[in-house]
């Protein structure tokens, strides 16, 4: 029997409380922290991971915001999401973009498919949308869902159309 898997997004320092930190992502820690602890199956987490170069690629022109390099106190985990994926034993994927394109392909490695796929994490229109549409491209009939309030948006009207975006992609809105 397939086992299900939690995928916890980028729930690193420069997004709850750094340099692309909000209110929203920080309200949410709890909830994220919760889900895991709860959680019975694999947790896996992704790390946004930047180099120093990252104001001279693509994304840093367009997000002109240094953030996630690696190595660096932004990029680590937060602390209370970090200590419950330990608990887990969480395996951790780092990507160097908003979508993880290998991500399927390192699942199918580790578990095979999937039994149900469920994500959380930030931010929501942004890299939990995009590793979400890959997901369900790579996995077309394993049941998959977004906890919505273990997830921030860059706002609550993006966060918001990034829900209904899943949700249009047969992707359940928890």
């Amino acid at each position: 029997m397939a086992e299900k898997m939690l995928l916890v997004v980028d729930m690193q320092n420069d997004f709850i409380d750094g340099t692309l930190g909000s209110q929203d992502a920080q309200a949410i820690v709890q909830n994220v922290v919760a889900k895991i602890n709860e959680w019975k199956g694999l947790v896996v987490a992704t790390l946004d991971t930047h180099g120093e170069d990252y104001l001279d690629t693509l994304e840093g022109k367009k997000l002109p915001v240094r953030h996630c390099i690696k190595g660096s106190d932004g990029w680590k985990l937060n602390p209370l999401v970090e200590k419950a994926l330990k608990a887990k034993n969480a395996k951790i994927v780092e990507k160097g973009t908003f979508g993880c394109v290998s991500l399927g392909s390192i699942l199918r490695k580790w578990m095979g498919t999937p039994a149900e796929i469920q994500l959380c994490g930030l931010c929501t229109d942004i890299c939990v949308v995009s590793n979400a549409l890959l997901l369900r491209a790579e996995y077309p009939d394993t049941p998959m869902a977004v906890c919505a309030n273990c997830c921030a948006g860059v706002t609550p009207e993006k966060h918001q159309a990034a829900l209904d975006v899943m949700a249009s992609c047969q992707i359940d809105v928890l």
